[in-house]
Parts: C-alpha cells; structure tokens; sequence
C-alpha cells in the first residue's frame, strides 16, 4: 500500500486542490511585477549614476575676449590651450549656431538674432583622472586668455545625492514586490495544502513516513510555483526586451535606460519561487503530521 501511494505521486493528489490554478496566476502576476520592479532598480540606478558621472567628466568654460579680438577667436585660444592639459579629453569651442539651438526651445526664434550670448568652450574631461577646476584656470591664465571655468561643482553634489536616492528607493521598491511574491507563493502552498489535510492524513495513516509524504507536497508545489515564476519572468523578460529593442541604446527613456543584460538577470526568478515553495511544502507538511501525531 505504502509502496503505490508512494510511487504514483502525479495521481494521488487531486489537480485542482486548493484552487491551485488561481494561486498559480497570483504567483505568476507577482513575479512578474518583482522582475520588473528588477529591472526598474538596475534601469533607475544606471541612468542616476549616468548623470553624476556625465557631470564629473564635463566642464564649461565662459571665454571673455581681449581687445580687437573676436569672442569666436578667444573661444578658439581657449579650446586650443585646454586640450593640452593633463586630464583633457577634448575640448572644443561652441559657435553660435550651437548655443541658439540650446536656447531656442527656452526663448524662442524670435529673440535668438538680437539676443548676447557667451563664448563658451566646452571640455571633456578624462573619466579615469579628470583635470580639476583650478588646473584649467592655471592653464588659460598662463595662456592669457580671460575665462571661468565651471565644473558643475555647484550642483553635483546634489545630483549625487539624488541619484543615491533614486537608487535606494527603486532597490526599497523591489524589495517589497520581492517580498509580497515570496509572501504569495507561501500561502499559496500552506493554502494548497490546508484544503488536502484528509489527504496527508490518509497517506500518514498508511504508513507512508513523514519524509516522503513532505517530499510528495514539495515536488507538487515546487512544480507549480517553478511553472508560475517561469510564466511571470518570461512576460517581463518580453516587456524588458521589447523597450530595449524600440528604444535603442537608452531604452524607451534616457530616464530609465534598459539593457540586454537586465533580460538575462531575470532568469533565476523560476527557481527562486520553486525554492520558496518547496521550503513552505516541507514545512507546512511536517508541521501538519507532527501536529496529528
């Protein structure tokens, strides 16, 4: 008797105890949003760190041009002489045409001709070891050439901490979708296995020892919430792919900027759920025969 309770496993248990089914789509919908949740975390922790990194390796330098020299000739001088400092990447001087085009969607066309602009330069800065504030102004002052050099300095700081905001509330984010699916997936097996107490009784019983009667509720279970994680992590995985595919490099927004590696990280997300299940069925069965002896 033992011996066949014990080796038919897939049809001793009913298919539809518990409402197994509408457990098995509240996992898969749950799952679904904690990989995307996920993926929001890494997207909203890539772009904020872009930003602050941007704002390290830029610099913008006001030119104020001598006597009969034009303010584009000045820009020039200036360009010329910061792309020899240690530090530089580049530096080039930006024309009028560029900088109408800054402040057309501010003040519109019809200011733009009559309108004083500054002549700027803007510098690109070596990521690994940038060229500081005061290295430029050294640099254009030996040269003599009458500039400010501003390295977003200012306002960096709170970019910064913005970002590291942004970053801790997408991971805080993550963390509860995380654990309302792990929540879900726990009562869907104790659930599950509440409405089959007459058979976990049958099968004690019988003679069927308490390890293989838990191993029979993990393999169940572990199956279903393996299957429901797969369903929900492939949904997401297809939304994440289909942003990064129609937005290109950045994504659908340079605000939350998706890659190809963000679909791969979603693939242990069926055997997280098959590990929490299996777990809670081990448990919920030992502690339900226990409790009967």
């Amino acid at each position: 008797m033992i011996r066949r309770l014990t080796s038919g496993r897939s049809t001793i248990l009913p298919r539809d105890g518990g409402g197994e089914p509408w457990l098995a789509a509240v996992v898969a919908v749950l799952c679904f949003l904690a990989c995307l949740s996920a993926v929001g975390a890494v997207a909203a922790d890539r772009a904020a760190h872009g930003w602050a990194r941007q704002l390290r390796s830029e610099a913008t330098v006001q030119v104020r041009p001598r006597v009969n020299e034009t303010g584009a000739e000045a820009a020039a001088r200036a360009a010329q002489t910061l792309a020899g400092v240690t530090g530089v990447e580049e530096a080039e001087a930006m024309d009028r045409a560029t900088a109408e085009a800054l402040l057309r969607p501010w003040v519109g066309d019809a200011v733009l001709p009559d309108l004083p602009l500054p002549h700027l330069v803007t510098v690109r800065l070596d990521r690994n070891a940038p060229a500081s504030a005061v290295s430029l102004s050294r640099a254009l002052a030996e040269a003599g050439v009458d500039a400010t050099v501003d390295d977003h300095s200012l306002w960096r700081g709170e970019v910064e901490r913005s970002a590291a905001l942004i970053t801790a509330l997408a991971v805080a984010a993550f963390l509860l979708t995380a654990g309302g699916a792990g929540a879900a997936i726990v009562y869907a097996t104790q659930a599950g296995m509440a409405a089959q107490r007459t058979i976990i009784e049958t099968l004690s019983l019988n003679g069927a020892s308490d390890g293989r009667i838990a191993g029979l509720y993990q393999t169940r279970y572990g199956l279903l919430a393996a299957g429901a994680g797969a369903a929900g992590a492939l949904a997401a995985m297809a939304l994440t792919a289909g942003l990064r595919f129609l937005g290109g490099a950045e994504g659908v927004t340079a605000a939350l900027p998706v890659s190809w590696t963000d679909v791969a990280m979603l693939s242990p997300c069926p055997l997280l759920a098959a590990t929490v299940a299996l777990v809670a069925a081990r448990m919920t069965a030992l502690a339900r025969l226990r409790g009967g002896h």
